[in-house]
């Protein structure tokens, strides 16, 4: 009788994960709900849909309501009768029927859950709060699905909650300044994949970006004209909350702090004269931990910023503190004495120390990078670690709250496939309770040295998409082809949203080519991506703030679209060398050849001829590749092969041909 019974219960989980591996094959969500089953029903969408909220006191889901029925119908193209949510309708004839029971503060831990149930004549929302509502609406958007005839709602019960309380992306804004619109555009884009912290990066050793009236030398002087006023950020403040998302801000103490002292040179542990820097690194400018002018400018600053910024954590950044100019200084090192401090790292901590209480008397909880870790310091303060998990267990284990973003530097443009398998908990079963409990998330990190206005959005979309899934999704959710599948259709969403991870790739090779036929640069950028890591800009010399970054390798992207497509052929041909898996090959041999034939016909210029040999080689390459595949050759050609495979393994143009490898295989594949 045991027997039969695990058989049985073998047999209904069997049917239950093949359902969900069906729904997640057939369906486009990101990210992917906790529990979803299927009804079997549709909701068909015309021009009667409409919508009825239980309690219109919530101005965030009023205004979301409205937006929801705007991207419907741009979505779809019907011509919706209401264009508003509805008061106290006749529930028998509304559309989409949404209760929640609470305004959600937006804080740490605010529920987010909701309930989702999509049936042939209703759909019905349930939600403890206004965002969790919020949340269902964007699930509800990406369900949109068509047929011939018609646009319609699968018919789906989802439950749906989120595994981290902190699921946030930082945007540096300091290196490069962003305006606001371009914030505000992320900021769509986050809550269309359900992120719910905004971290504002605002000063660095590059420039101050927040108008500071009690010291107004600090945007007059270090910001190069721009900065944030209070009505901007107040009303990016605003425009985040109507989303879901809590806005928090970075001001980057005692190291990179260039800015400040730039300003007011009297807070500096040297006494110089101070300049923004222009090019990327980690400076020596440090703030003097120890004069009291220090701390009345940082009490004065603070306080101005903390009224800005509702939310209850501020962060201090504390990072990459070399203490040089603490060294350099005899009054610091007398004082270092004089408190029995045996290192920096002491030093640091009661600069630390004092400013916390500045941020506890205006009502906030300090966060800071792992370098302000230190025993005796205030249990509620976060740390957020980009030295990795080992150090986030640390703190946890400790008894701070901490969240990861080691494994989530979109900056360093790897592969949404390697942030996607980045788990901020390995092993659950490893830690203890009390780890488990501290650990509150992560956040992707888009640090601005080599980001414009122009460029931005393609290094943070739609891999932050991925990492969205992470953070709220199951854990067993962890399909890396399959994400990619749902990603491919995500990112043509988000850009309906307004951002430009993918129209400005062409505005872009427009540029280069002035105005010329780009499709020849769009094929050779769908095999290119930009050198990863910090490589591009080696020791940060190459490129300063006022550099172009309308090159080729700003046009390039992570996963690049053609490259991956060719590794799969690639691998299926070397399994299975049968003749449909070679035509596949010889068809993007070929399309190399024609394009580099075709970028032959533009009209030259340096940016242009900087990529032309690199492109020659890898379509001669292509030609031998394809007269072996087709007939095989002379082993003086497959000689000449190997030659050109080791000029297109070198970068070029800060970029690289990442199908290299996968040509070297089928290279030694022939030579067999």
């Amino acid at each position: 009788m045991l027997k039969k019974n695990l058989i049985f219960l073998f047999l209904i989980s069997s049917v239950i994960i093949n359902a969900q591996i069906k729904l997640n094959n057939r369906l486009n969500l990101m990210p992917w709900p906790k529990s979803i089953v299927e009804n079997h029903q549709q909701f068909i969408i015309n021009n009667k849909f409409s919508i009825s909220i239980n309690d219109a006191k919530s101005e965030r889901l009023n205004s979301q309501t409205t937006r929801f029925l705007r991207r419907l119908s741009n979505r779809t193209g019907v011509f919706l009768d209401k264009g508003f949510a509805l008061k106290n309708n006749n529930k028998s004839i509304t559309s989409l029927i949404i209760n929640y029971k609470i305004i959600g503060k937006l804080k740490l831990g605010v529920d987010e859950s909701y309930e989702l149930k999509i049936l042939d004549n209703k759909i019905n929302i349930k939600a403890n709060t206004d965002i969790g509502a919020i949340r269902a609406l964007e699930t509800l958007l990406q369900l949109i699905s068509s047929k011939k005839d018609f646009y319609y709602f699968p018919g789906v019960e989802i439950h749906d909650s989120p595994r981290f309380a902190w699921r946030g992306l930082m945007i540096d804004a300091a290196r490069h300044f962003e305006p606001v619109n371009v914030i505000k555009r992320n900021l769509k884009g986050m809550a269309a994949v359900k992120l719910n912290v905004f971290h504002w990066h605002l000063s660095d050793d590059q420039g101050f970006r927040i108008q500071i009236n009690s010291w107004p030398k600090l945007y007059q002087m270090a910001s190069d004209g721009q900065y944030y006023t209070h009505e901007e950020i107040r009303n990016v403040v605003n425009f985040a909350d109507k989303l879901g998302i809590r806005v928090i801000p970075e001001l980057d103490i005692p190291g990179h702090a260039t800015s400040w002292l730039v300003a007011y040179p009297e807070m500096a542990s040297k006494d110089t004269i101070y300049q923004l820097q222009r090019n990327a690194g980690i400076f020596d400018p440090t703030i003097d931990p120890t004069k009291p002018i220090t701390y009345k400018i940082l009490g004065d600053v603070i306080t101005e910023v903390s009224s800005l910024f509702p939310d209850k954590y501020f962060h201090i950044g504390g990072d990459e503190n070399k203490g040089k100019q603490w060294d350099a200084n005899q009054n610091i090192q007398n004082f270092k004495k004089n408190h029995d401090f045996k290192t920096n790292h002491d030093l640091q901590n009661y600069f630390n120390s004092k400013i916390l209480a500045i941020l506890k008397k205006n009502g906030k909880i300090m966060m800071g990078w792992d370098e302000i870790l230190q025993p005796t310091l205030s249990k509620d303060v976060v740390i957020q670690s980009w030295h990795g998990k080992k150090h986030m267990l640390k703190a946890a284990a400790l008894g701070y709250k901490t969240l990861l973003s080691r494994g989530y530097y979109i900056d360093l443009l790897k592969s949404a496939g390697y942030h996607y398998k980045n788990d901020p908990i390995d092993n659950p079963d490893s830690l203890t309770k009390v780890q488990l409990k501290n650990i509150l998330g992560g956040e992707a990190t888009m640090w601005g040295e080599l980001v414009t206005p122009l460029t931005i959005d393609s290094r943070i979309w739609p891999r932050t998409a991925a990492i969205a899934e992470r953070l709220w999704s199951p854990k067993n959710i962890n399909d890396v082809n399959n994400m990619y599948k749902r990603l491919k259709v995500i990112s043509f969403r988000l850009e309906a949203l307004g951002l430009t991870h993918i129209r400005n790739k062409e505005v872009i090779l427009r540029n280069i080519t002035n105005n010329q036929d780009i499709s020849s640069l769009m094929i050779l950028s769908n095999i290119c991506e930009p050198l990863k890591g910090y490589k591009r800009n080696y020791g940060g010399t190459e490129y300063n703030t006022f550099s172009p970054f309308t090159l080729f390798a700003d046009a390039c992207t992570a996963d690049a679209s053609d490259a991956m497509e060719f590794k799969k052929i690639v691998k299926q041909f070397l399994l299975k060398p049968n003749l449909k898996n070679k035509k596949d090959i010889i068809k993007y041999l070929a399309k190399w050849i024609s394009n580099y034939e075709k970028f032959e016909t533009l009209d030259k210029n340096p940016i242009l001829k900087s990529i032309e040999l690199p492109y020659k080689n890898l379509s001669d390459l292509s030609k031998i590749l394809k007269r072996n595949l087709l007939k095989k050759s002379n082993h003086k050609h497959l000689k000449k092969a190997s030659k050109l495979l080791v000029m297109i393994k070198s970068p070029f143009v800060d970029v690289e041909f990442v199908i290299h490898d996968d040509l070297e295989r089928l290279l030694s594949y022939l030579k067999r």
